[in-house]
């Protein structure tokens, strides 16, 4: 069941304490409470919620605070629930009248609400921060409907696009260690098979001469290939035979309950995709195979090739992100490799449903500029930082102003490689500890919406400084210098 306390907020000189203190009303979190639009973000939670089954549901403000707490500070699930129950501010925020010393909730809930929550969910969020701060309008679902495509509105604001990776946090994998985990995990499923039989012998793993094996190879330093191929071939060769016992201790279970739970259940049928693979890699010589799992524990996270100095190689979702005046949306979230340059399209289709209009500048990288995509841009009238394709033209004359425009234009680009940066340096997002693929997504989503909290407040802040600014000083001197979508973002 739903609840939410839609009632005016109290104002912060009335939140009661058991202690004498005085509640200051510029504190951070006061301030982040009256700018966020709680009604709104509600809406969209309870979207997730069963109408009239289950217990009565926690308040959707509660839970959503309890989220942005927890990644903007960066705690894990029990941390959040402690600060929060030592901090009168964080109460305060989350939608509480009086100070308590009692948890808002159970931090195991905090998986439930990863796995209720998505990208889509937290998009719809994003949507309503971004048009909050930058005064859009969201057009209804039924003129979305109706939209062709076409727009009478001159083409407005720029856009950046980009792609990263937001890696798991999981072990850098090699064929050998990904071949003893499987090992090690089958010996603990025959284990869980003989104690619910009753044979008059244990059937024989060979665990300790495999793990003599592979300790010996794992401890050499410098290996070659040789070397490498051989215990590859090592262990591929016990972990077959585990499979093949129990492959032999289940059939004394025919017409039985499956004797392992839900759990060694997902391990088996991904220790046995697992040899299929390294079978197949062994015999071909090959590094490389369709689906690849390089985690036994998160067989949802792919390799993903990058190509940057250092790192190669990248292992967690690949997320298409676009930045529309230093506010960022997923585009496109897989596990699996894709090329971006395909996504530009809806982007852009996207931008206008949202605002109305395309896009006047894109700012994006050479992978986004087909010749599919800037034939739609040109048939849009939508200017690009790219070169021309064809020979060069010969030089043109421009002023000293145009050549700084187009500097200027280039050098925006690097903004959304900054959001990239803020989000894996500050809130973690090169290092997502959710073990399902669900939770990841949630994990992922989640972060960039708390990014956008973050520059919704500093933006808030700027708009105020200029406001006073230009009331201390005749406008007409400074209107041409000044940032226009800063000061008035709806007539920009």
């Amino acid at each position: 069941m739903i609840e939410y306390n839609s009632n005016k907020q109290i104002k912060i000189e009335e939140f009661s304490t058991p202690f004498e203190m005085k509640m200051d009303a510029e504190n951070r979190w006061v301030k982040l409470s009256k700018a966020i639009p709680w009604d709104e973000l509600a809406m969209i939670y309870h979207r997730s919620l069963s109408q009239d089954k289950g217990a009565k549901a926690k308040d959707a403000r509660l839970v959503i605070g309890a989220i942005i707490i927890k990644y903007k500070l960066q705690l894990d699930d029990r941390g959040v629930i402690e600060m929060i129950r030592e901090h009168p501010y964080m109460q305060y925020f989350c939608g509480l009248s009086s100070f308590t010393s009692e948890p808002i909730f159970d931090p195991s809930l905090f998986v439930t609400i990863r796995k209720r929550l998505g990208n889509e969910a937290f998009d719809q969020m994003n949507q309503e921060i971004i048009g909050k701060a930058l005064g859009i309008k969201r057009p209804s679902e039924k003129k979305r409907d109706k939209d062709d495509g076409s727009s009478d509105k001159p083409n407005k604001g720029k856009l950046q696009i980009d792609a990263t990776v937001a890696d798991a946090d999981i072990k850098f994998p090699t064929d050998v260690d990904l071949l003893n985990d499987s090992r090690v995990k089958s010996e603990e499923m025959i284990d869980e098979l003989y104690s619910k039989l009753t044979l008059k012998q244990k059937p024989r793993t060979y665990r300790n001469q495999a793990r003599k094996k592979f300790l010996n190879f794992s401890k050499k330093k410098n290996r070659t290939k040789k070397e490498v191929r051989r215990a590859i071939k090592v262990q591929l060769g016990y972990l077959n035979r585990n499979i093949k016992t129990i492959d032999k201790l289940l059939d004394n279970f025919e017409g039985k309950a499956f004797p392992l739970d839900n759990k060694l259940q997902k391990y088996l049928f991904v220790i046995q995709h697992v040899y299929q693979q390294q079978l197949e890699m062994y015999k071909q010589s090959k590094h490389s195979c369709e689906d690849r799992i390089v985690s036994i524990h998160q067989p949802h996270v792919r390799p993903i090739v990058r190509g940057k100095s250092g790192k190669n190689v990248e292992f967690g979702a690949k997320i298409d992100l676009n930045l529309q005046q230093g506010f960022a949306r997923i585009n496109r979230f897989s596990w699996d490799a894709f090329n971006e340059g395909t996504d530009l399209i809806d982007c852009i289709k996207e931008y206008k449903r949202v605002n109305g209009c395309y896009p006047e500048l894109m700012q994006v990288d050479k992978i986004y500029l087909t010749k599919e995509n800037r034939k739609f841009m040109k048939e849009n009238g939508i200017r690009h930082i790219g070169k021309p394709l064809g020979r060069p033209a010969k030089q043109e004359q421009q002023t000293a102003y145009q050549r700084r425009k187009k500097r200027k234009e280039s050098a925006e680009r690097n903004h959304v490689e900054g959001t990239f940066g803020t989000g894996k340096r500050k809130y973690r997002l090169d290092e997502i500890l959710a073990k399902t693929a669900r939770t990841a997504e949630s994990w992922i989503a989640a972060i960039i919406f708390v990014m956008n909290l973050t520059k919704m407040m500093s933006y808030f802040l700027l708009n105020f400084i200029l406001m006073i600014f230009c009331s201390l000083f005749p406008f007409q001197v400074y209107k041409n210098n000044l940032p226009q979508n800063l000061l008035y973002p709806r007539l920009a």
